[in-house]
């Protein structure tokens, strides 16, 4: 579990982030969500100790992340998984080698030991034996963002950060690795952070959201509970498109009884 008590950050002067109170859950998918600007990169960069806060705390099951020395914030981040937005994968080498690389950065197994657990990891992100030897280059986006999850999680992370794990890819292929991410999360009991702009991924795997409105933490929940928000700045947010309007409108007829009377009665009747 993370917990973030009243973090700040700023940058000469102009703050960023303006007292910000959540908490990640293990186990849990948890999504930050918001617009461009909104500090969404500053508080992943601040979670992993890429930034510095100017005040607050942040939690690492008690532990604070901003009080640790040198060595303790080495030993945290042995815990840490990192999925980065363009995969982040060597170009110079195989893709068994990206997944070894940590290992060999981290532990001290011995080399069948490292190519036996990346073997594994590659094999539950379900990418064929065929691929282990070929470069980054020779594989789809989807097989290079699935290798990148198995590097992600060969050291066994307690905490997996995923920075827009879906850029660039298909809808299919979005899919495909936001039920990835959620299943591994479960399966390994992981506080599992995403970053993403991806309105499917929040509706597909948001177990916990948090959104981000200028700074502040403005709103906090589960997918299900999007739909009786009465927030208006993250109505306006999720529910943007005429696509995600027709949901939340088939929402309301579907589950009339979330709704107070005040969402009802201002529901259109071409609802349906």
């Amino acid at each position: 579990m993370i917990d973030l008590q009243d973090v700040h950050k700023s940058f000469d002067g102009v703050e960023i982030l303006k007292g910000i109170t959540t908490r990640f859950f293990p186990g849990k998918t948890n999504l930050i969500i918001g617009q461009s600007g909104s500090g969404k990169t500053v508080l992943m960069k601040s979670l992993i100790g890429l930034h510095r806060i100017n005040k607050g705390k942040i939690l690492y099951d008690g532990r604070n992340l901003p009080r640790m020395r040198f060595k303790q914030l080495r030993n945290l981040r042995r815990e840490m998984g990192m999925l980065f937005q363009g995969s982040a994968l060597f170009d110079f080498m195989s893709v068994l080698e990206n997944v070894m690389y940590p290992l060999e950065m981290f532990s001290s197994m011995t080399r069948k030991e490292m190519e036996d657990r990346a073997r594994y990891c590659l094999g539950r992100v379900n990418l064929p034996e065929r691929s282990f030897a070929l470069h980054p280059s020779e594989i789809s986006g989807g097989m290079q963002k699935r290798a990148a999850i198995a590097r992600a999680i060969v050291l066994n992370p307690r905490y997996l950060f995923c920075d827009e794990p879906n850029s660039g890819l298909d809808p299919v292929s979005s899919l495909v690795i936001d039920r990835l991410i959620k299943s591994i999360t479960e399966e390994y009991n992981i506080t599992t952070i995403v970053n993403t702009h991806d309105m499917n991924s929040v509706m597909e795997i948001g177990d916990n959201i948090v959104f981000i409105k200028k700074g502040y933490a403005t709103w906090q929940g589960s997918r299900q509970e999007l739909f009786t928000s009465e927030n208006q700045d993250l109505n306006e947010f999720i529910f943007a498109s005429g696509l995600f309007k027709d949901l939340k409108k088939a929402h309301v007829v579907l589950h009339p009884e979330l709704y107070p009377p005040s969402q009802t009665g201002a529901m259109p009747s071409d609802a349906v």
